[in-house]
């Protein structure tokens, strides 16, 4: 990967299931970017949308995200940030559109997947000793994944069951055009 010059903006969300290792490569994508020398942020949007209680019609709070992210990003930009590396969920077409929008920078999509039982796997380490979070986020893997394989937000799709962490990420950055 090559420093890039101070080109047009763009932006890049990790997405996928929970449990499939979204905020990991984004994190690891941006260990790529800064060896590399390109201005970066890392953004999870799942902190950025959390508030109690969601407003009715909106479960996950994507109203509340996309204020916030509107504002990080533009700061990020505006201190020189070429690429935003994004983790989080969007399920619809209307939801790229209206987070693209919010970014203020060309949007690529990659969802990641993972094996259901290393998904199972992950999430049993996540919340040992939580059952009633390990049983909803169990439920939600599969939901969310069901919605995943219906939707059409995503531009390619990056397995993230076996291999090392900086190969996938290598990958990612590869399919992405960022190399």
């Amino acid at each position: 990967m090559r420093a890039q010059d101070n080109g047009a903006a763009s932006a890049l969300l990790m997405n996928g299931t929970v449990g499939v290792g979204k905020t990991t490569v984004a994190e690891a994508v941006g260990d790529l970017l800064a060896d590399a020398g390109v201005p970066h942020a890392v953004l999870d949007l799942d902190s950025l949308r959390q508030s109690w209680p969601a407003p009715p019609g909106d479960r996950f709070n994507f109203g509340v995200l996309l204020r916030n992210v509107r504002s990080i990003a533009a700061n990020y930009l505006d201190a020189g940030a070429v690429r935003l590396v994004l983790a989080g969920v969007i399920e619809q077409p209307d939801e790229r559109r209206r987070l693209a929008d919010a970014v203020g920078a060309g949007l690529t999509v990659c969802r990641l997947r993972a094996e259901p039982a290393v998904l199972r796997e992950r999430l049993t380490r996540r919340h040992e000793g939580e059952p009633e979070a390990l049983r909803w986020h169990l439920d939600r893997s599969g939901e969310l994944d069901a919605i995943l394989d219906r939707s059409t937000v995503d531009d390619f799709v990056v397995d993230t069951t076996t291999g090392p962490l900086t190969g996938i990420a290598a990958s990612v950055v590869e399919r992405a055009g960022w190399q």
